[in-house]
């Protein structure tokens, strides 16, 4: 399938009113021609944990967020995209179930990653966990098997409680891939046009090795779900935080890839008044790529921008946006943190609250990412411009809840009255419908605060300026008639 070079949005099935038919209205009411890209929802299927994204099967939509009825008529009218956590699936899920009531004898067993799988004798070495970039403190968890009284150690990459709700899936196992396929036919008979896999850069653990995107490993994988996919006319979207080479790998196997290192770059831009980074960046990145600026994580740090930032100036900004309200994920690898100890993964906050709710930096934050080629993404709470959520980060103990507001419909249309989303709204109208954005672009000389970006197609043509002392954005364009306009956003 061909992808349409116009914005989509993202957000959760219960964020926008409070289930899929609620959404579905919201697409057609509120947010006519937004989202003509598409929609990401964010995981729908029934999950233990991690709001969605340690499901328990792909082939059940959670009945609190209605069913795939609900999404196949979403994707009559928008290309849907859903996520694959194709690294791991729920503990709680009937395969693992399975696992723990019959152990070795389950027909499900070979699906996951028991330790003498990676070790030997199934004992864990130190000096091997210690190579490994983790994401919490030890990779594996102990179950005990029903009736036996033995015990079973598995790979579980993520999860906050031990042992872990997020149970790896060992990518080598024939069983595991014919569950993928099962999973992906089962999208295509749903009317999902896209799929990302989530967490694919850790499925591949190898002993001397990071376990993160693991090469050459990690190709062979991705060019049997890539094939796989093709066959079903689905498109792939791979999610992998790494350092920059990396991406640019994925993009010369033929991939979409997210661009992560805008979000950083546009924030260093405007709160540094000056274009030096942003341009450097815009002038060598690859196109084929997703843009956004918000997330239901965060702003991407480390490792995206490793050998990119300048780690005392990267922790002056990250200082600047805890002031603002935000919180920090951070590296828990000693290895995998910067030489002078400098360990941010992501910094969780709404874009907005970033900015320090300046209307104008926000837009002029918006008008890069649209004016940047790729298909570009909104986070739900930014297009609302939310502002960061700290009464749910208290209350749940999760930082990353500072950008997940739950609106009701009431709460929507309050926020559409604003005069920030409307400029915003009418932003991404423009970058849907305007055609030069299909054809060459180009990053225009300018002062060190100032942005000047061009779009060209045949007589049509945009282009961007922003003063970034004052972050007033004004795009020239020529309109249906042939007559230069100036539209100030």
């Amino acid at each position: 399938m061909t992808l349409k070079n116009q914005v989509q949005l993202i957000t959760y099935p219960d964020s926008l009113g409070g289930d899929l038919k609620k959404l579905h209205q919201v697409l057609r009411k509120q947010f006519t021609g937004l989202f003509e890209g598409g929609i990401h929802i964010l995981p729908p299927f029934p999950s233990s944990g991690d709001r969605g994204f340690a499901p328990l099967t792909y082939l059940e939509i959670d009945p609190g967020f209605g069913s795939w009825e609900d999404i196949r008529e979403i994707g009559e009218e928008f290309d849907v995209l859903v996520d694959l956590m194709v690294n791991h699936i729920s503990r709680q899920s009937p395969y693992f179930q399975d696992f723990l009531k019959k152990g070795r004898a389950s027909e499900y067993a070979d699906l996951f990653i028991t330790l003498d799988k990676i070790w030997e004798n199934g004992k864990p070495v130190r000096e091997d966990i210690e190579k490994m970039f983790l994401r919490r403190p030890l990779p594996y968890s102990s179950f005990s098997i029903s009736g036996s009284g033995e015990e079973e150690k598995v790979w579980t990459t993520f999860g906050k409680t031990d042992p872990s709700e997020q149970i790896d899936l060992d990518v080598h196992s024939p069983l595991t891939r014919e569950l993928l396929r099962l999973f992906f036919e089962n999208f295509k008979q749903q009317n999902v046009k896209i799929v990302r896999l989530d967490a694919v850069g850790y499925v591949i653990k190898k002993l001397g090795t990071s376990c993160f995107f693991v090469e050459p490993e990690i190709y062979e994988f991705l060019g049997w779900i890539k094939s796989m996919a093709d066959s079903l006319d689905i498109e792939l979207l791979p999610e992998v935080h790494a350092h920059y080479s990396i991406q640019a790998k994925l993009s010369e196997y033929g991939c979409w890839i997210y661009d992560f290192i805008l979000p950083y770059r546009v924030l260093e831009a405007l709160t540094g008044r000056s274009n030096t980074e942003l341009y450097s960046y815009l002038k060598t990145r690859p196109h084929k790529q997703f843009t956004m600026l918000d997330c239901h994580d965060g702003i991407p740090v480390k490792p995206d921008l490793d050998e990119l930032i300048d780690t005392k100036e990267a922790r002056e900004l990250v200082d600047l946006c805890v002031e603002r309200g935000a919180n920090l994920s951070l590296i828990l690898s000693e290895e995998h943190k910067a030489q002078d100890g400098f360990d941010v993964h992501q910094i969780r906050c709404t874009y907005y609250s970033a900015l320090n709710e300046d209307d104008d930096a926000y837009l002029a934050a918006r008008a890069i990412q649209f004016f940047t080629p790729g298909i570009p993404q909104v986070y739900y709470v930014g297009l609302l411009a939310g502002s960061n959520d700290l009464e749910q980060v208290t209350l749940t103990g999760e930082g990353r809840e500072i950008n997940r507001h739950n609106y009701t419909l009431e709460e929507i249309e309050e926020g559409l009255e604003r005069d920030v989303v409307k400029r915003l709204m009418k932003l991404i109208r423009f970058r849907n419908t305007y055609s030069a954005f299909g054809g060459t672009f180009q990053v225009l000389e300018a002062a060190t605060d100032e942005v000047r970006l061009l779009w060209e197609q045949g007589e049509k043509y945009c282009k961007l300026f922003i003063n970034l002392q004052t972050y007033q954005t004004v795009i020239e364009y020529v309109d249906e008639q042939g007559i230069a306009v100036t539209y100030q956003v």
